[in-house]
């Protein structure tokens, strides 16, 4: 019967949230990534440009 109550406090703390409710942890990166480009770290490649950071600002946005 413990179980039980054990078994049922797990799914609460499981499904307590929705999914996709949460602010993003990187919005900078989402930014990035909805606008077509993509994250690197270092240098963008040769027809790249940086146009802003992801991962606040560890990583570059890279762009055509």
């Amino acid at each position: 019967m413990r179980f039980l109550y054990l078994l049922v406090a797990v799914f609460v703390l499981l499904f307590q949230a929705a999914p996709g409710s949460a602010d993003p942890i990187f919005p900078d990166t989402v930014e990035c990534r909805n606008q077509g480009n993509f994250c690197r770290a270092g240098t963008c490649p040769p027809t790249f440009a940086a146009s802003g950071s992801c991962h606040g600002g560890l990583l570059k946005c890279c762009s055509k």
